[in-house]
Protein backbone atom coordinates (compact mmCIF):
# COMPACT_ATOMS: atom_id res chain seq x y z
CA UNK A 1 0.00 0.00 0.00
CA UNK A 2 1.38 3.43 -0.74
CA UNK A 3 -0.01 6.95 -0.95
CA UNK A 4 0.05 9.01 -4.28
CA UNK A 5 -0.55 12.89 -4.94
CA UNK A 6 -1.02 14.74 -7.97
CA UNK A 7 -1.23 19.08 -8.29
CA UNK A 8 -1.42 21.51 -11.79
CA UNK A 9 -1.83 24.75 -11.17
CA UNK A 10 -1.18 28.31 -12.17
CA UNK A 11 2.35 28.64 -9.84
CA UNK A 12 4.97 25.58 -8.61
CA UNK A 13 3.51 22.69 -6.90
CA UNK A 14 6.18 21.55 -4.77
CA UNK A 15 5.02 22.58 -1.09
CA UNK A 16 1.45 21.38 -1.92
CA UNK A 17 2.97 18.46 -2.72
CA UNK A 18 4.84 18.35 0.42
CA UNK A 19 1.61 19.18 2.64
CA UNK A 20 -0.16 16.38 0.81
CA UNK A 21 2.40 13.64 0.99
CA UNK A 22 2.84 14.33 4.93
CA UNK A 23 -0.98 13.61 5.30
CA UNK A 24 -0.55 10.48 3.71
CA UNK A 25 2.52 9.50 5.53
CA UNK A 26 0.09 6.38 6.98
CA UNK A 27 0.51 5.16 3.90
CA UNK A 28 3.70 4.46 3.52
CA UNK A 29 6.83 4.95 5.12
CA UNK A 30 9.58 3.57 3.28
CA UNK A 31 10.43 6.30 0.86
CA UNK A 32 9.11 9.30 -0.57
CA UNK A 33 9.52 10.88 -4.14
CA UNK A 34 8.70 13.84 -6.30
CA UNK A 35 8.87 14.80 -9.55
CA UNK A 36 7.90 18.28 -10.86
CA UNK A 37 7.93 19.89 -14.53
CA UNK A 38 8.88 23.37 -16.25
CA UNK A 39 9.99 22.38 -19.40
CA UNK A 40 12.71 19.97 -17.62
CA UNK A 41 11.83 17.09 -14.81
CA UNK A 42 12.92 17.69 -11.81
CA UNK A 43 12.87 14.45 -9.17
CA UNK A 44 14.23 13.81 -6.21
CA UNK A 45 13.54 10.49 -3.67
CA UNK A 46 14.91 8.78 -1.44
CA UNK A 47 14.40 6.07 1.54
CA UNK A 48 12.88 7.63 4.73
CA UNK A 49 10.02 9.75 6.10
CA UNK A 50 8.92 12.77 3.89
CA UNK A 51 10.43 15.16 6.42
CA UNK A 52 13.75 13.28 5.92
CA UNK A 53 13.49 13.08 2.02
CA UNK A 54 12.46 17.01 1.10
CA UNK A 55 14.56 19.32 2.96
CA UNK A 56 14.31 23.22 1.48
CA UNK A 57 17.59 22.43 -0.09
CA UNK A 58 15.63 19.77 -2.22
CA UNK A 59 12.39 21.75 -2.37
CA UNK A 60 13.96 24.76 -4.29
CA UNK A 61 15.05 22.50 -7.46
CA UNK A 62 11.65 21.05 -7.81
CA UNK A 63 10.35 23.69 -9.70
CA UNK A 64 7.02 23.65 -11.87
CA UNK A 65 3.55 23.89 -12.04
CA UNK A 66 2.64 20.76 -12.51
CA UNK A 67 4.28 17.35 -10.45
CA UNK A 68 3.25 13.65 -8.83
CA UNK A 69 4.26 12.54 -5.90
CA UNK A 70 4.60 9.01 -3.96
CA UNK A 71 5.03 7.78 -0.17
CA UNK A 72 5.94 4.31 -0.45
CA UNK A 73 5.68 1.01 1.46
CA UNK A 74 7.22 -2.24 0.30
CA UNK A 75 4.99 -5.34 -0.10
CA UNK A 76 7.85 -7.48 -1.66
CA UNK A 77 10.74 -7.55 -2.77
CA UNK A 78 13.37 -5.31 -0.96
CA UNK A 79 13.43 -1.69 -0.14
CA UNK A 80 16.16 -0.54 -2.18
CA UNK A 81 16.07 3.38 -2.68
CA UNK A 82 15.60 2.69 -6.33
CA UNK A 83 12.78 1.02 -6.45
CA UNK A 84 11.26 4.33 -4.75
CA UNK A 85 8.80 6.85 -6.93
CA UNK A 86 7.98 8.34 -9.30
CA UNK A 87 9.67 6.84 -12.12
CA UNK A 88 10.10 9.06 -15.81
CA UNK A 89 10.41 8.10 -19.29
CA UNK A 90 11.32 9.92 -22.72
CA UNK A 91 10.44 6.90 -24.48
CA UNK A 92 8.26 7.92 -26.52
CA UNK A 93 8.45 11.61 -24.69
CA UNK A 94 8.04 12.76 -21.24
CA UNK A 95 6.47 10.46 -18.75
CA UNK A 96 6.80 10.67 -14.89
CA UNK A 97 4.64 8.41 -12.62
CA UNK A 98 3.58 7.28 -9.60
CA UNK A 99 1.10 4.27 -8.50
CA UNK A 100 -0.49 2.90 -5.69
CA UNK A 101 -1.28 -0.81 -6.25
CA UNK A 102 0.04 -4.73 -7.27
CA UNK A 103 0.53 -5.98 -10.81
CA UNK A 104 -0.43 -9.64 -10.57
CA UNK A 105 0.76 -10.05 -14.02
CA UNK A 106 3.89 -8.77 -13.96
CA UNK A 107 5.99 -11.71 -15.97
CA UNK A 108 3.41 -11.70 -18.74
CA UNK A 109 3.46 -7.90 -19.07
CA UNK A 110 7.21 -8.02 -18.68
CA UNK A 111 7.37 -10.64 -22.15
CA UNK A 112 5.05 -8.59 -23.82
CA UNK A 113 7.13 -5.63 -23.43
CA UNK A 114 10.70 -7.62 -24.07
CA UNK A 115 9.39 -9.54 -27.29
CA UNK A 116 6.73 -6.79 -29.20
CA UNK A 117 8.62 -3.45 -28.01
CA UNK A 118 12.42 -4.37 -27.05
CA UNK A 119 11.47 -3.09 -24.09
CA UNK A 120 13.03 -4.51 -20.65
CA UNK A 121 12.36 -3.02 -17.22
CA UNK A 122 15.59 -1.96 -14.40
CA UNK A 123 13.67 -2.84 -11.48
CA UNK A 124 11.18 -5.21 -10.38
CA UNK A 125 8.48 -2.24 -9.50
CA UNK A 126 5.32 -3.10 -11.22
CA UNK A 127 5.41 0.75 -12.12
CA UNK A 128 7.59 0.27 -14.78
CA UNK A 129 5.60 -2.09 -16.37
CA UNK A 130 2.36 0.15 -16.20
CA UNK A 131 4.47 3.16 -17.31
CA UNK A 132 6.02 1.71 -20.33
CA UNK A 133 3.16 0.03 -21.19
CA UNK A 134 1.09 2.83 -21.44
CA UNK A 135 4.33 4.51 -23.28
CA UNK A 136 4.35 2.01 -25.84
CA UNK A 137 0.97 2.39 -26.70
CA UNK A 138 1.13 6.33 -26.72
CA UNK A 139 4.25 5.51 -29.59
CA UNK A 140 1.60 4.17 -31.77
CA UNK A 141 -0.31 7.44 -32.08
CA UNK A 142 0.54 10.75 -33.39
CA UNK A 143 2.95 12.56 -31.54
CA UNK A 144 3.15 15.28 -33.41
CA UNK A 145 -0.71 16.01 -32.44
CA UNK A 146 -1.37 14.22 -29.66
CA UNK A 147 -5.35 14.52 -28.86
CA UNK A 148 -7.03 13.30 -25.98
CA UNK A 149 -8.54 10.81 -27.30
CA UNK A 150 -5.69 9.13 -28.17
CA UNK A 151 -4.52 9.39 -24.56
CA UNK A 152 -7.56 7.90 -23.20
CA UNK A 153 -7.29 4.97 -26.17
CA UNK A 154 -3.63 4.10 -24.38
CA UNK A 155 -5.28 4.03 -21.36
CA UNK A 156 -7.69 1.76 -22.20
CA UNK A 157 -5.13 -0.79 -23.69
CA UNK A 158 -2.66 -0.58 -20.23
CA UNK A 159 -6.07 -1.53 -18.53
CA UNK A 160 -7.14 -4.76 -20.39
CA UNK A 161 -2.63 -5.49 -20.48
CA UNK A 162 -1.79 -5.05 -17.07
CA UNK A 163 -3.75 -7.09 -14.29
CA UNK A 164 -4.54 -6.53 -10.77
CA UNK A 165 -4.56 -3.11 -8.31
CA UNK A 166 -3.61 -0.18 -9.25
CA UNK A 167 -4.03 3.98 -9.04
CA UNK A 168 -2.07 5.96 -11.13
CA UNK A 169 -1.45 9.39 -11.73
CA UNK A 170 1.20 10.51 -14.93
CA UNK A 171 2.39 13.56 -15.54
CA UNK A 172 2.78 13.79 -19.59
CA UNK A 173 5.19 16.52 -20.79
CA UNK A 174 3.85 19.15 -22.39
CA UNK A 175 0.11 17.84 -22.11
CA UNK A 176 -0.85 18.08 -18.75
CA UNK A 177 -2.12 15.59 -15.97
CA UNK A 178 -3.22 12.09 -16.08
CA UNK A 179 -4.62 9.92 -13.25
CA UNK A 180 -6.46 6.50 -14.45
CA UNK A 181 -7.39 3.17 -11.92
CA UNK A 182 -7.63 -0.48 -12.87
CA UNK A 183 -11.09 -2.08 -14.07
CA UNK A 184 -12.22 -2.95 -10.45
CA UNK A 185 -11.43 0.21 -9.03
CA UNK A 186 -9.73 -1.69 -6.25
CA UNK A 187 -7.50 0.86 -4.49
CA UNK A 188 -8.45 4.38 -3.86
CA UNK A 189 -8.25 7.88 -5.60
CA UNK A 190 -9.81 11.45 -5.74
CA UNK A 191 -9.65 14.16 -7.51
CA UNK A 192 -10.21 18.10 -5.74
CA UNK A 193 -9.82 21.59 -7.01
CA UNK A 194 -9.04 24.63 -5.28
CA UNK A 195 -9.99 28.26 -6.39
CA UNK A 196 -6.94 30.88 -6.37
CA UNK A 197 -6.44 34.67 -8.10
CA UNK A 198 -4.35 33.04 -10.67
CA UNK A 199 -6.39 30.12 -11.59
CA UNK A 200 -7.73 26.81 -10.44
CA UNK A 201 -5.11 24.30 -8.67
CA UNK A 202 -6.40 20.43 -9.24
CA UNK A 203 -5.18 17.56 -7.54
CA UNK A 204 -5.35 13.87 -7.64
CA UNK A 205 -4.60 12.30 -3.97
CA UNK A 206 -5.31 8.32 -2.55
CA UNK A 207 -7.54 10.13 0.02
CA UNK A 208 -9.58 12.96 0.76
CA UNK A 209 -7.83 14.12 3.82
CA UNK A 210 -5.20 15.39 1.90
CA UNK A 211 -7.34 18.00 0.77
CA UNK A 212 -8.95 19.12 4.04
CA UNK A 213 -4.97 20.17 5.22
CA UNK A 214 -4.63 22.19 1.82
CA UNK A 215 -8.00 23.98 1.30
CA UNK A 216 -9.30 21.94 -1.50
CA UNK A 217 -13.15 21.31 -2.66
CA UNK A 218 -13.76 17.80 -3.11
CA UNK A 219 -14.73 16.71 -7.06
CA UNK A 220 -15.20 13.39 -6.98
CA UNK A 221 -13.73 9.91 -7.15
CA UNK A 222 -12.16 8.51 -9.66
CA UNK A 223 -14.25 5.54 -10.44
CA UNK A 224 -13.14 1.72 -11.37
CA UNK A 225 -11.68 1.84 -14.86
CA UNK A 226 -11.80 5.58 -15.38
CA UNK A 227 -9.52 7.96 -16.71
CA UNK A 228 -9.20 11.60 -15.95
CA UNK A 229 -7.07 13.98 -17.83
CA UNK A 230 -6.40 17.72 -17.15
CA UNK A 231 -4.85 19.44 -20.54
CA UNK A 232 -2.45 22.48 -20.22
CA UNK A 233 -5.28 24.76 -20.41
CA UNK A 234 -6.63 23.14 -17.39
CA UNK A 235 -9.86 21.77 -18.99
CA UNK A 236 -10.64 18.31 -17.77
CA UNK A 237 -11.40 15.29 -19.44
CA UNK A 238 -13.10 12.11 -18.61
CA UNK A 239 -12.83 8.27 -19.87
CA UNK A 240 -16.37 6.47 -19.96
CA UNK A 241 -14.71 3.57 -17.69
CA UNK A 242 -13.37 0.56 -19.19
CA UNK A 243 -14.76 -1.23 -16.01
CA UNK A 244 -15.24 -4.81 -14.16
CA UNK A 245 -17.47 -5.11 -11.10
CA UNK A 246 -16.43 -2.87 -8.93
CA UNK A 247 -14.00 -4.27 -5.59
CA UNK A 248 -12.92 -1.55 -3.69
CA UNK A 249 -10.61 -2.74 -0.68
CA UNK A 250 -12.54 -3.01 2.05
CA UNK A 251 -9.41 -3.09 4.46
CA UNK A 252 -9.01 0.56 3.82
CA UNK A 253 -12.32 1.23 6.10
CA UNK A 254 -10.87 -1.20 8.58
CA UNK A 255 -7.22 -0.02 9.05
CA UNK A 256 -5.45 1.43 6.42
CA UNK A 257 -6.95 5.22 5.14
CA UNK A 258 -7.13 7.38 8.20
CA UNK A 259 -10.44 7.91 10.11
CA UNK A 260 -10.57 11.65 8.42
CA UNK A 261 -10.99 10.43 5.41
CA UNK A 262 -14.19 9.92 3.27
CA UNK A 263 -14.31 6.91 0.87
CA UNK A 264 -16.47 6.76 -1.74
CA UNK A 265 -19.19 8.73 0.47
CA UNK A 266 -18.38 7.19 3.70
CA UNK A 267 -16.18 8.99 6.46
CA UNK A 268 -14.17 6.47 7.65
CA UNK A 269 -14.25 6.83 11.60
CA UNK A 270 -18.13 6.44 11.01
CA UNK A 271 -17.69 2.92 9.29
CA UNK A 272 -15.38 1.69 12.21
CA UNK A 273 -17.92 2.78 15.02
CA UNK A 274 -20.71 0.99 12.99
CA UNK A 275 -18.07 -2.40 12.64
CA UNK A 276 -17.93 -1.72 16.49
CA UNK A 277 -21.63 -2.04 17.41
CA UNK A 278 -21.50 -5.12 15.07
CA UNK A 279 -19.26 -6.88 17.31
CA UNK A 280 -21.56 -5.92 19.98
CA UNK A 281 -24.11 -8.84 19.29
CA UNK A 282 -21.09 -11.42 18.87
CA UNK A 283 -19.83 -10.00 22.56
CA UNK A 284 -23.06 -10.08 24.46
CA UNK A 285 -23.86 -13.66 22.81
CA UNK A 286 -20.66 -15.03 23.83
CA UNK A 287 -21.25 -13.82 27.65
CA UNK A 288 -18.43 -11.79 27.94
CA UNK A 289 -19.05 -9.30 30.24
CA UNK A 290 -15.62 -7.07 31.05
CA UNK A 291 -15.25 -4.04 32.95
CA UNK A 292 -14.16 -1.67 29.77
CA UNK A 293 -13.59 -1.41 26.53
CA UNK A 294 -9.95 0.00 25.69
CA UNK A 295 -8.34 0.01 21.69
CA UNK A 296 -5.06 -0.65 20.33
CA UNK A 297 -3.92 2.77 19.25
CA UNK A 298 -4.82 4.52 16.71
CA UNK A 299 -6.74 1.94 14.27
CA UNK A 300 -9.15 0.85 17.02
CA UNK A 301 -10.65 3.25 18.27
CA UNK A 302 -13.53 3.94 16.90
CA UNK A 303 -14.65 0.51 16.44
CA UNK A 304 -13.59 -0.07 20.22
CA UNK A 305 -15.83 3.23 21.03
CA UNK A 306 -18.83 1.59 18.73
CA UNK A 307 -18.31 -1.51 21.06
CA UNK A 308 -18.85 0.23 24.38
CA UNK A 309 -21.13 2.39 23.57
CA UNK A 310 -23.31 -1.10 22.13
CA UNK A 311 -22.68 -3.30 25.01
CA UNK A 312 -23.26 0.14 27.99
CA UNK A 313 -20.11 -0.34 29.47
CA UNK A 314 -16.79 2.83 29.77
CA UNK A 315 -14.54 3.07 26.96
CA UNK A 316 -10.94 3.99 28.50
CA UNK A 317 -7.60 4.29 26.83
CA UNK A 318 -5.57 1.53 28.32
CA UNK A 319 -2.69 1.69 26.07
CA UNK A 320 -0.62 4.60 25.10
CA UNK A 321 0.87 4.97 21.99
CA UNK A 322 4.53 6.57 20.60
CA UNK A 323 3.46 7.92 17.66
CA UNK A 324 7.14 8.13 16.64
CA UNK A 325 7.57 4.44 16.00
CA UNK A 326 6.39 3.08 12.79
CA UNK A 327 3.13 0.85 12.25
CA UNK A 328 4.19 -2.81 13.38
CA UNK A 329 2.06 -4.00 10.65
CA UNK A 330 4.56 -2.36 8.01
CA UNK A 331 7.64 -4.24 9.45
CA UNK A 332 9.11 -6.99 7.02
CA UNK A 333 10.29 -9.63 10.15
CA UNK A 334 8.49 -11.11 12.58
CA UNK A 335 10.92 -9.95 15.46
CA UNK A 336 10.78 -6.57 14.39
CA UNK A 337 7.26 -6.13 14.34
CA UNK A 338 7.34 -7.70 18.39
CA UNK A 339 9.83 -5.01 19.32
CA UNK A 340 8.25 -2.08 17.31
CA UNK A 341 5.08 -3.69 19.51
CA UNK A 342 6.96 -3.71 22.86
CA UNK A 343 8.46 0.29 22.80
CA UNK A 344 5.68 2.02 21.12
CA UNK A 345 2.91 1.15 23.38
CA UNK A 346 2.48 1.26 26.84
CA UNK A 347 -0.68 0.51 29.36
CA UNK A 348 -2.17 2.98 32.01
CA UNK A 349 -2.13 0.32 34.61
CA UNK A 350 -4.04 2.18 36.84
CA UNK A 351 -7.12 1.72 34.59
CA UNK A 352 -6.46 -1.94 33.75
CA UNK A 353 -5.18 -3.35 36.72
CA UNK A 354 -7.60 -5.86 38.56
CA UNK A 355 -9.86 -5.59 35.68
CA UNK A 356 -11.83 -7.56 32.78
CA UNK A 357 -10.45 -5.85 29.70
CA UNK A 358 -11.56 -6.25 26.52
CA UNK A 359 -8.91 -4.56 23.30
CA UNK A 360 -10.72 -4.11 20.05
CA UNK A 361 -8.13 -3.92 17.09
CA UNK A 362 -8.78 -3.78 13.74
CA UNK A 363 -7.37 -7.30 12.51
CA UNK A 364 -5.38 -10.23 13.71
CA UNK A 365 -2.63 -10.88 10.57
CA UNK A 366 -0.29 -13.33 12.25
CA UNK A 367 -0.96 -13.03 15.90
CA UNK A 368 2.49 -12.09 17.26
CA UNK A 369 1.43 -8.57 17.90
CA UNK A 370 -1.99 -9.77 19.59
CA UNK A 371 -0.08 -12.06 21.83
CA UNK A 372 2.30 -9.00 22.76
CA UNK A 373 -0.52 -7.03 23.68
CA UNK A 374 -2.32 -9.29 25.27
CA UNK A 375 1.19 -10.23 27.81
CA UNK A 376 1.38 -6.44 28.64
CA UNK A 377 -1.73 -5.73 29.54
CA UNK A 378 -1.60 -8.90 31.90
CA UNK A 379 1.92 -7.28 33.31
CA UNK A 380 -0.36 -4.33 33.96
CA UNK A 381 -2.77 -6.27 35.88
CA UNK A 382 -5.10 -7.03 33.66
CA UNK A 383 -7.58 -10.17 35.21
CA UNK A 384 -9.09 -10.89 32.16
CA UNK A 385 -8.38 -9.88 28.26
CA UNK A 386 -10.70 -10.93 25.66
CA UNK A 387 -9.15 -9.70 22.43
CA UNK A 388 -11.74 -8.39 19.82
CA UNK A 389 -11.21 -8.33 16.02
CA UNK A 390 -13.12 -5.49 14.17
CA UNK A 391 -12.35 -7.96 11.14
CA UNK A 392 -12.61 -11.28 10.16
CA UNK A 393 -10.16 -13.81 10.36
CA UNK A 394 -7.70 -13.51 7.64
CA UNK A 395 -7.28 -16.53 5.58
CA UNK A 396 -6.13 -15.49 2.43
CA UNK A 397 -3.49 -13.18 1.38
CA UNK A 398 -3.59 -9.73 -0.03
CA UNK A 399 -2.07 -9.71 -3.62
CA UNK A 400 -3.09 -5.97 -4.41
CA UNK A 401 -0.65 -4.14 -1.90
CA UNK A 402 -1.61 -4.94 1.13
CA UNK A 403 1.35 -7.23 2.97
CA UNK A 404 -0.59 -9.66 4.86
CA UNK A 405 2.66 -12.47 4.56
CA UNK A 406 1.65 -15.72 2.78
CA UNK A 407 -1.10 -17.91 3.74
CA UNK A 408 1.29 -20.38 6.05
CA UNK A 409 2.20 -17.18 8.26
CA UNK A 410 -1.96 -16.23 8.40
CA UNK A 411 -2.77 -17.39 12.03
CA UNK A 412 -6.72 -18.23 11.08
CA UNK A 413 -5.69 -20.19 7.37
CA UNK A 414 -3.97 -22.49 9.53
CA UNK A 415 -5.59 -22.64 13.15
CA UNK A 416 -9.03 -22.93 14.96
CA UNK A 417 -10.35 -19.78 16.97
CA UNK A 418 -9.94 -21.77 20.03
CA UNK A 419 -6.44 -22.33 19.03
CA UNK A 420 -5.69 -18.75 18.35
CA UNK A 421 -7.09 -17.64 21.27
CA UNK A 422 -4.35 -20.29 23.59
CA UNK A 423 -1.57 -18.95 21.22
CA UNK A 424 -2.24 -14.98 22.16
CA UNK A 425 -3.01 -16.02 25.21
CA UNK A 426 -6.64 -14.34 25.80
CA UNK A 427 -9.33 -15.53 27.32
CA UNK A 428 -11.56 -15.10 24.93
CA UNK A 429 -11.13 -13.85 21.24
CA UNK A 430 -14.17 -12.55 19.41
CA UNK A 431 -13.83 -11.97 15.20
CA UNK A 432 -16.59 -9.83 13.17
CA UNK A 433 -18.53 -11.84 10.90
CA UNK A 434 -17.95 -11.44 7.21
CA UNK A 435 -21.25 -11.99 6.49
CA UNK A 436 -22.05 -8.99 8.82
CA UNK A 437 -19.17 -7.26 6.89
CA UNK A 438 -20.42 -7.75 3.72
CA UNK A 439 -23.74 -6.48 4.44
CA UNK A 440 -22.47 -3.19 6.64
CA UNK A 441 -20.84 -2.73 2.71
CA UNK A 442 -23.70 -4.34 0.74
CA UNK A 443 -23.84 -2.29 -2.72
CA UNK A 444 -27.58 -1.40 -1.95
CA UNK A 445 -26.44 1.27 0.70
CA UNK A 446 -25.24 3.33 -2.69
CA UNK A 447 -21.39 2.86 -2.68
CA UNK A 448 -21.18 -0.73 -2.76
CA UNK A 449 -18.66 -3.49 -4.36
CA UNK A 450 -16.07 -4.41 -2.36
CA UNK A 451 -13.12 -6.72 -2.07
CA UNK A 452 -13.35 -9.31 0.59
CA UNK A 453 -10.75 -11.37 -0.84
CA UNK A 454 -8.19 -11.60 2.37
CA UNK A 455 -11.61 -13.10 4.41
CA UNK A 456 -13.43 -15.19 1.70
CA UNK A 457 -10.24 -16.31 -0.85
CA UNK A 458 -12.12 -15.00 -3.76
CA UNK A 459 -9.97 -12.41 -5.82
CA UNK A 460 -11.87 -10.08 -7.99
CA UNK A 461 -8.91 -11.07 -10.91
CA UNK A 462 -10.28 -14.32 -11.10
CA UNK A 463 -8.00 -17.12 -10.38
CA UNK A 464 -4.39 -16.15 -8.95
CA UNK A 465 -2.94 -19.34 -8.13
CA UNK A 466 -0.17 -18.77 -10.59
CA UNK A 467 0.52 -15.56 -9.05
CA UNK A 468 0.22 -16.45 -5.53
CA UNK A 469 2.66 -19.75 -5.82
CA UNK A 470 5.17 -16.69 -7.38
CA UNK A 471 4.91 -14.63 -4.51
CA UNK A 472 5.23 -16.85 -1.84
CA UNK A 473 8.28 -18.52 -3.50
CA UNK A 474 9.66 -14.46 -3.62
CA UNK A 475 8.42 -13.59 -0.26
CA UNK A 476 10.29 -16.59 1.13
CA UNK A 477 13.72 -16.46 -0.87
CA UNK A 478 13.88 -12.36 0.40
CA UNK A 479 12.84 -13.14 3.99
CA UNK A 480 15.16 -16.28 4.20
CA UNK A 481 17.96 -13.56 3.87
CA UNK A 482 16.58 -11.23 5.92
CA UNK A 483 15.85 -13.17 9.29
CA UNK A 484 16.05 -16.48 11.23
CA UNK A 485 13.35 -18.53 12.16
CA UNK A 486 12.37 -18.68 15.53
CA UNK A 487 10.94 -19.98 18.08
CA UNK A 488 7.29 -18.69 17.93
CA UNK A 489 7.03 -18.33 14.29
CA UNK A 490 3.63 -19.72 13.24
CA UNK A 491 3.75 -21.41 9.75
CA UNK A 492 1.58 -24.69 8.47
CA UNK A 493 3.90 -26.72 9.38
CA UNK A 494 4.52 -25.83 13.11
CA UNK A 495 2.59 -27.45 15.66
CA UNK A 496 -1.00 -26.37 16.99
CA UNK A 497 -0.49 -23.24 19.07
CA UNK A 498 -0.33 -24.31 23.12
CA UNK A 499 -0.82 -22.28 26.44
CA UNK A 500 2.30 -21.16 27.70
Amino acid sequence: MCGIVGFFGPDDVAHDMVFGLTALQHRGQDAAGMCTFDDNFHLCKGNGLVADVFRPKQLKKLTGNIGIGHVRYTTQGSNDSALAQPFTTSYPFGLAMVHNGNVINFREVAKRLHEKYHVLPKTSNDLELIMYTFASELRLKNLDNLSVVDIFDAVETTQELVKGAYATITVIAGHGLLAFNDPHGIRPLVLGRRDTPEGPVFAFASESTCFDYLGFEFVQNVGPGQAVFIDKNFNIHFKNPYELPKAFCVFEQIYFAREDSTIHGRLVARERVRLGKLLARKVMAAGIEPDMVIDVPSSGYFAASGLAEAIGVPYRRGLVKNNHMGRSFIVSSQAGREDVVKKKLNPIREFVEGKKVAVVDDSIVRGTTSRRIVRILREAGATEVYFISSAPPIVSPCIYGIDMAMSTELIAANYTEEEICRYIEADRVVYQDLADLQELFAEERGHGGNCFACFSGQYPTGDVTKYLRHIQEERESHRQKQERPTETSVSAKAPAPTEH
